[in-house]
This record gives C-alpha cells, sequence and structure tokens, in this order.
C-alpha cells in the first residue's frame, strides 16, 4: 500500500506515520474542491503564482478547518531551489501563513521540535520530504526539485539533525507526490549534475531515451542521496503518486505548461508527545 493516503478530497495524509503517531498531523494537497477559477482550479494554496490573493487565503482557510490546525500556526517560506533550511520556533508561528509578503525569504526547508506548529511548503511537480525523530519530536520538511536535489536538500536537512546530536538510525523519511521518471525529460546539463552527485551510485536514476533526453527519477534520486548520508535504507518511504500523471488530483508545472497553481505538504504537531 501507498505510505501516502487520500483522506478528503483535499488532501493526502502520509498514512503510515499518522496511524503510528495520533498526534501527528502529515500530508500533501490536492488540487480540489477550492475557490480558485482558471487555471488555478481550485484549491491552489500557492500565493506566487498570480492567483487571486483572497481566493488562496480562503483555499488555506478551508485547509486549516479540514485539518484542524489553524491558520495562524502555520509557516511558509519563499521557496528558490536552494538548500536554505530554518529552525522555527513558537515565535515564529503565522509567517508566510496569510500572506507570500512575510513569509522566510529564500527558504526551501524547515525544522522544528515545536508542536503546534504547521510547516509547510508548496509543490507542482518538485518532490516533497518528510523527516521525523520520534524520540525527539522534531520534524523536518523540504522542497526538492532538480536544482535542489543535486545541490543536496535532502542530505542538507540530514546534517541539520546529526547537528542536533539525533541518531541517524533514529530518523524516518518520506518522499512525496512529484513528477515521476517517465514524465520528467531532462537534458544532459541535467544528467551531468545529477552523476556528480550520485557517482558512486552502481544504478543511476536515469535512463537515456535519444541524443541528449533523459527520463529522470527525482524520487529515486532523493533516495540514493538520503542514502548516502547514512539513512538506512529501512527508514525511507517512497510514494507512487505522481503529480502529473494524476491530473484529476494534482496540478502539474510540467504538464501544465506552467500555468497552475500548487499543492502542500505539510507536517506538525498537534501536541507534545513527550
Amino acid at each position: 500500500m501507498d505510505p501516502f493516503v487520500l483522506k478528503e478530497k483535499e488532501y493526502y495524509v502520509l498514512n503510515d506515520w499518522v496511524q503510528r503517531f495520533p498526534n501527528l498531523t502529515a500530508g500533501f494537497t490536492t488540487k480540489n474542491e477550492g475557490k480558485s477559477s482558471g487555471v488555478y482550479h481550485s484549491l491552489n494554496v500557492g500565493f506566487h503564482v498570480n492567483d487571486s490573493e483572497q481566493a488562496v487565503y480562503e483555499n488555506r482557510l478551508l485547509l486549516a478547518n479540514k485539518l484542524d490546525y489553524p491558520l495562524n500556526t502555520w509557516v511558509g517560506g519563499e521557496q528558490t531551489h536552494d538548500i536554505n533550511i530554518k529552525k522555527v520556533t513558537e515565535a515564529n508561528k503565522g509567517k508566510g501563513a496569510a500572506s507570500y509578503d512575510d513569509a522566510f525569504k529564500q527558504t526551501d526547508g524547515f525544522f522544528t521540535y515545536t508542536p503546534g506548529i504547521l510547516l509547510t511548503l508548496c509543490f507542482a511537480d518538485c518532490v516533497p520530504l518528510y523527516f521525523i525523530h520520534p524520540d525527539s519530536g522534531a520534524v523536518g520538511i523540504a522542497h526538492a526539485g532538480w536544482k535542489g536535489t543535486v545541490n543536496g536538500i535532502a542530505e542538507e536537512m540530514i546534517s541539520v539533525f546529526r547537528s542536533e546530536g539525533l541518531n541517524l538510525n533514529d530518523i524516518f523519511v518520506a518522499i512525496g507526490p512529484s513528477i515521476c521518471e517517465n514524465c520528467y525529460i531532462v537534458d544532459d546539463r541535467v544528467i551531468k549534475l545529477v552523476e556528480n552527485r550520485l557517482e558512486d551510485v552502481e544504478i543511476k536514476p536515469y535512463n537515456l531515451i535519444s541524443g541528449n533526453q533523459y527520463k529522470l527519477d527525482l524520487k529515486e534520486c532523493n533516495k540514493e542521496i538520503l542514502l548516502k548520508a547514512g539513512l538506512p535504507k529501512k527508514n525511507i518511504l517512497i510514494t507512487k503518486l505522481c503529480t502529473s500523471c494524476q491530473k484529476e488530483q494534482f496540478y502539474s508545472h510540467r504538464r501544465d505548461q506552467g500555468k497552475t497553481g500548487r499543492m502542500m505538504s505539510f507536517i506538525g504537531w498537534k501536541e507534545a508527545i513527550l
């Protein structure tokens, strides 16, 4: 069974984790049942894509009610395909939740120990990465497009956990809904960067189609980076959900030729686990 299960029309839950940890909220939204119109129809949660700000705000409120996680407890980032990770605390609640203007600048990852904060990032083909260290309550989330992937945001997040003194064997990662290898064709410029990151990996996460065109499996690429960082294979979950193939459920930047909305990855503890 896939680790992500459709809970309601508006969102999937990271079922493997929320079953184990009842106080955990973790999942990924769909594009359905929202207020946006046109190319953003209908549950667009991205403020930065030229949709009506009011519609996006109402969509976020809708989700906040569905998740029972108030909007003023969310945090969001101005995602720039880099590997900057922000450690957030109680004082940061609400930053980037109701407006793009006050989002964390140049931030593609969040880390926190604090319960009652929902970490959120926006997606439309890139890879959402979810991290948890159950014993300490630490959780993290990251945005890995091809740039973030080859620059090692997955490894960077593992470094953040390790810098907190957390044991690799007790860190779990889920790789969420994103574009699949059959839908993601790239040129040799991207593949060379992947090769540099995974030069000693035996089975490469890409296949030549013709000329300088390759199919690239970004999910598998992130998995290999996590393994290289020392994470046990048994601690990694990977969804089969594809944002491009499943057009009834998801927006896709590539499929929709750049004019589309955004889904949201989210993770947070409702209350302290200790």
